[in-house]
């Protein structure tokens, strides 16, 4: 199964959209613009590694520069960034309001897959989220009733979930550090 090599595929890496994200953030203050200081200072990186991840998203025309070096999101930038954001408030408002997952753990965990859903995983979460927050007959009590379910099961054979370990023991293995290189954009 080669489905791991979509990972690589993707169109941007975790160090570059929180680049943009910053660009975004700091220019909100500053009229659209931010200097490579202040997007250093953001993303608490040295300026040498902004500007090296700068060209590269100047490459890919995400941002753009004026003649005094300050940067600005392009319009295609621009859209990445909203594709982001909206990814990230969903993927949070999942983990908070359907899975009760703790507001700093959800914070963290959606800025991990935020950038790598795609845009049908997400349309689909998104109704996901919609239906356990409406008014729909039954959509309350499913929710209710999910968060009473019994964790426990009756053992790998009968599980639809697992194949041939248990995946909740496999994730107890979760807590091995793992030395993890940083991420190149």
């Amino acid at each position: 199964m080669e489905t791991w090599k979509h990972f690589e595929a993707n169109g941007l890496t975790h160090s570059a959209a929180h680049h943009l994200l910053a660009i975004r953030e700091v220019g909100e203050r500053y009229g659209g613009w931010a200097r490579v200081t202040d997007i250093a200072r953001a993303l608490a990186v040295t300026r040498g590694s902004v500007s090296i991840n700068l060209r590269s998203l100047k490459n890919r025309r995400l941002i753009e520069t004026d003649e005094h070096r300050m940067v600005r999101l392009s319009p295609n930038g621009e859209k990445i960034v909203k594709v982001v954001l909206a990814k990230r408030s969903l993927v949070k408002s999942f983990l908070t309001d359907v899975l009760r997952v703790p507001e700093e753990q959800a914070e963290i965990d959606s800025c991990k897959i935020e950038h790598l859903i795609s845009r049908d995983t997400a349309e689909q979460l998104a109704h996901l989220v919609r239906f356990f927050g409406s008014d729909e007959p039954g959509a309350l009590e499913m929710l209710e009733r999910f968060h009473q379910y019994s964790l426990a099961c009756g053992g790998v054979s009968s599980c639809p979930v697992c194949t041939n370990r248990c995946a909740l023991e496999g994730l107890a293995d979760d807590s091995a550090p793992v030395d993890r290189p940083e991420a190149e954009i």
